[in-house]
C-alpha cells in the first residue's frame, strides 16, 4: 500500500453511509448514500463515488459528483432525498444506479457507459403496462434496492423496510411492509418480469428469530452460495443468509458487523455496547480469497452524519463468516505501525463513565450532553476539516485497535478545552495494563501537546485513552514515540 489505511477509510471531511462495494476492471467502487455534517436529515446530497486500487485499499480517489437528486424528472425541485443506492453491470455492458427519493414509494434507475459515472435518468422501475412499482394496490414499499445480476443473466431486485410509512407521503398508497422482498426484471433493467415475493418475513414464520429483517438489502454470490446481507431490527448491525438460489431457502448465517460490536466477545445486549449505537448498512466485498464487510458509523451526536468503515472478515470451514470487530486498521490488513501520529477520529471504541447510547430517537445530543463523541470543526464540504473527539469528560474512553508496538518509549495527546487531570492510556479497556498516565492542562481553545514516558511490552496491542479528572476535553491526536 502507499499509505497505511484506517477507519472511516475515507477523508475526514467525508459522509458516505450505505456503502455498497464492486470491483469493477481492477478498481474498488464504492457506492453509496451522501450525508450532510451538521443536517437535520439522512442523505442531503447528491451522489458521489469513490474508488481505489484492487491491490491497495488505502489509495481512495474522489470520483465527483454522479448523480444529482433534481436529474429525475419527478424530483426537479430537488425536495426529495436520494437514500442508499445500488449498482450493477447490466447484460448491455452498462452500468445502472438504483435508488429509492427517501419515503416517497418509487425507485428509480439511472445509467452510465462507466463505472464512475457521471449516470444519467433512465427510469423508474415498473410493470409491463408501465405502472410505476408502488403505486399499485397491493405492492410492496420500494426502499433500499439492492440489484443482482446472475451469471445466468437473470436480473433480480431486493427491496424492503420494517417501519410502516403514512400514505400520505407514499403518494396516497397503501403500501406492504411485511419485510424483505425480491422481484425479478426483465433485460432492460426496469421492467419488471416476476412480482414481487416475501424473501425474508419480518416476524413470525420463516423470520430469523432476534435478527428479523429491517432494511438494507445487499445481494452477493461466492462459490455458488447466495449471500444476502441486511441490517436486522436491532438496527446497528448487520447480518447475512444464505442460500443455493437467489429467491428463496435462506438459512440465518450470523452477525458480519455491529456498529456498537454488540454480539462479540459476550456482549448480549446495547448496555455493553462499545461505541455509539445507530442505523448500519453495507455491502461484501471479496477481493482474491479475502473477503470484508463495509458499513458505517455514526458521528456528531447525530444519525445525519454518517461514515464509511469497513472490516475483514474471517470465513469459517463451512463457508460461513464469524463477526467481525470494529477496528481502527480496517482495510489495512495488518495493525497500525506503532510510530507516527494518528487522528483521535479513527478510534474504533468510545464510551463515556455511564457507557454508550443511541443517536436515533429524540433529542440524541440533549440526551447525551455528557458523553464524548466525534464532529469537525469546519462546515460540511471543507476539505480542511478536521475531526476530534469532543466532550470528554471523567471516565470517557477512546479506544484504538490495533497497533504493531515496538520499543515504544513516549505517547503524547493533542488535546484542548477546560480540563485538569490525566490521560491514562492503556492495553486493555479495564485499564489493568497501565501504560502510562499523562498530565493534561488545558483552559484554551487552542490545541497543546502533552506527554509521558510508556511502559508496555512489544506486540501487537490495542490502547484505550481514558480521561481521569475535572472538566471536559477534546482530543485531536495521539503521538507513538
Amino acid at each position: 500500500m502507499k499509505r497505511q489505511a484506517v477507519n472511516p477509510y475515507l477523508p475526514e471531511y467525508e459522509y458516505i453511509p450505505d456503502g455498497e462495494p464492486y470491483v469493477f476492471g481492477d478498481r474498488v467502487y464504492v457506492y453509496g448514500s451522501h450525508d450532510r455534517f451538521g443536517a437535520p436529515m439522512f442523505c442531503m446530497n447528491d451522489y458521489v463515488c469513490w474508488s481505489a486500487p484492487v491491490e491497495d485499499l488505502s489509495d481512495w480517489q474522489y470520483e465527483g459528483v454522479i448523480y444529482r437528486k433534481n436529474q429525475d424528472p419527478k424530483n426537479r425541485l430537488g425536495l426529495r432525498l436520494l437514500f442508499a443506492p445500488d449498482v450493477t453491470a447490466g447484460p448491455d455492458g452498462r452500468y445502472y444506479l438504483y435508488y429509492a427519493f427517501d419515503f416517497m414509494g418509487i425507485m428509480g434507475v439511472a445509467v452510465s457507459d462507466r463505472p464512475q459515472g457521471p449516470y444519467a435518468y433512465y427510469g423508474h422501475v415498473h410493470y409491463a403496462d408501465g405502472t410505476i412499482w408502488g403505486r399499485r394496490k397491493g405492492d410492496s414499499f420500494p426502499f433500499d434496492p439492492a440489484v443482482f445480476v446472475d451469471e445466468d443473466g437473470r436480473i433480480y431486485l431486493y427491496s424492503g423496510f420494517y417501519t410502516p410509512v403514512p400514505s400520505i407521503v407514499t403518494g396516497g398508497r397503501k403500501l406492504r411492509f411485511e419485510g424483505g422482498y425480491v422481484l425479478e426484471l426483465e433485460r432492460d433493467m426496469v421492467t419488471i418480469k416476476v412480482s414481487e415475493t416475501l424473501l425474508f418475513p419480518k416476524e413470525g414464520e420463516g423470520s430469523f428469530k432476534d435478527h428479523e429483517f429491517f432494511e438494507a438489502s445487499s445481494m452477493r454470490k461466492y462459490d455458488g452460495k447466495y449471500y444476502f446481507v441486511y441490517s436486522s431490527r436491532h438496527n446497528h448491525e448487520l447480518c447475512y443468509a444464505v442460500s443455493d438460489r437467489p429467491t428463496g431457502g435462506f438459512a440465518f448465517g450470523g452477525t458480519l458487523v455491529s456498529n456498537g460490536d454488540v454480539f462479540l466477545d459476550g456482549r448480549e445486549d446495547e448496555r455493553s455496547a462499545r461505541n455509539y449505537l445507530g442505523n448500519t448498512h453495507g455491502g461484501m466485498l471479496r477481493i482474491g480469497e479475502e473477503f470484508y464487510i463495509f458499513y458505517h458509523r455514526q458521528t456528531n451526536r447525530s444519525s445525519y452524519a454518517r461514515q464509511a468503515c469497513a472490516e475483514r472478515l474471517q470465513r469459517l470451514p463451512d463457508g460461513g463468516f464469524a463477526q467481525a470487530e470494529m477496528t481502527s486498521c480496517g482495510l489495512n490488513g495488518v495493525p497500525l505501525r506503532g510510530r507516527g501520529v494518528y487522528g483521535a477520529r479513527i478510534a474504533c471504541n468510545l464510551w463515556s463513565a455511564e457507557g454508550c447510547g443511541r443517536y436515533d430517537g429524540s433529542s440524541p445530543a440533549k440526551r447525551l450532553k455528557a458523553h464524548p463523541y466525534f464532529t469537525q470543526d469546519e462546515k460540511d464540504g471543507d476539505k480542511t476539516a478536521r475531526q476530534y473527539i469532543a466532550n470528554m469528560r471523567d471516565g470517557a474512553v477512546a479506544g484504538f485497535k490495533y497497533f504493531s508496538l515496538w520499543r515504544l518509549e513516549q505517547i503524547a495527546v493533542h488535546v484542548r478545552g477546560n480540563a485538569e487531570g490525566c490521560m491514562e492510556v492503556a492495553a486493555d479497556e479495564g485499564f489493568e495494563k497501565l501504560i502510562c498516565s499523562i498530565p493534561v492542562l488545558v483552559r484554551t481553545n487552542d490545541w497543546h501537546r502533552f506527554s509521558e514516558t510508556a511502559a508496555t511490552e512489544d506486540g501487537v496491542s490495542a490502547l484505550y485513552f481514558r480521561f481521569r479528572g475535572e472538566g471536559a476535553l477534546d482530543f485531536l491526536e495521539l503521538e507513538l514515540i
